[in-house]
């Protein structure tokens, strides 16, 4: 019975995804394919020829996979999923059109493996709030991902943030002015921030005014410490006071909040230690005391 249903329910999705498949290719092409066609048509360009044979050369089941990911994704999921990606530093490997084409897969897996699992539980009814519960975290696994993925980058950032101004403060006492400065940490260090920084100069230097360029910096971070610090030197740029002692102050600052951190993910280790005691080492404790005890109890009982 129970694998009589596994079969009925993989050959429903194997149904409704030849379904969602035919709605696919029945919409319009995605922008990004329209937009690459013109290029690889009306433009001799290199990036537009390798463009076109790219096309060429993508399977059947990826453009099903694009389009199926484009029907699952309302534009406030993009906006979202877009959002989360900024945050995350954008990765070169996951592309926003990866991640949508991720999902349909994602989503049909956990489906058939919960259906599995809540069929071994509870029967049909089971494997039917599985197969539900599956699809639904399936398509909620790639913002996941990418969520956890943004909070070790911010938490990097705000590590890293207490370094950085202590070399930007160097470099502008030193001679240094405020975009020098900034290249040299972008230069001479490694991480989020950096990376950050480094972007915030190319935006300068395709022409984008540093106002314009560190209030995008404040949209792709969520560090607080960050936000304060580009407030300030917007407006210490607005109006023409030296950056020098907004550094300073705000780099003395940050080495004490980094030393508050610290302290308070001390006083949390005791706390976050007492479970796990509890768990496992007192259990073993009391059987190395009281094991003895009870050995001799139950022999003398024996004896009487």
């Amino acid at each position: 019975m129970g694998a009589g249903l596994v079969l009925i329910l993989a050959v429903a999705a194997a149904a409704a995804a030849i379904v969602l498949a035919g709605f696919a290719f029945t919409l319009p092409e995605i922008r990004r394919d329209r937009v690459r066609r013109t290029l690889a048509v009306f433009t001799g360009h290199p990036d537009a020829e390798q463009s076109r044979h790219q096309d060429t050369r993508e399977s059947l089941l990826q453009r099903a996979a694009d389009r199926l990911g484009a029907v699952l994704s309302p534009p406030g999921d993009r906006e979202r999923l877009n959002r989360l990606l900024g945050l995350a530093g954008n990765p070169p490997d996951w592309p926003i059109q990866r991640v949508l084409r991720a999902r349909p897969p994602a989503m049909l897996v956990t489906g058939l493996l919960l259906a599995w699992l809540g069929n071994g539980l509870n029967g049909r009814a089971g494997a039917l709030t599985g197969g539900f519960a599956g699809c639904l975290f399936g398509a909620f696994l790639p913002l996941i991902l990418i969520y956890n993925a943004s909070i070790k980058r911010q938490e990097a950032i705000q590590r890293s943030l207490p370094d950085v101004m202590d070399i930007m403060v160097i470099g502008v006492e030193a001679g240094l002015g405020l975009d020098a400065a900034m290249d040299q940490v972008a230069r001479s260090t490694r991480g989020p921030m950096a990376d950050e920084l480094h972007r915030v100069l190319q935006e300068m230097r395709l022409g984008v005014a540093r106002a314009d360029a560190l209030r995008s910096l404040t949209q792709r971070t969520t560090v607080r410490d960050l936000k304060r610090l580009v407030t300030a030197l917007i407006q210490a740029g607005d109006l023409g006071i030296s950056v020098a002692p907004i550094l300073r102050e705000h780099a003395q600052d940050q080495r004490i909040r980094r030393r508050q951190r610290a302290e308070e993910a001390a006083q949390k280790v005791p706390v976050k230690m007492l479970f796990p005691i509890l768990l496992f080492m007192f259990p073993a404790i009391f059987v190395v005391i009281i094991g003895p005890a009870v050995i001799q109890l139950v022999r003398s009982f024996a004896g009487g």
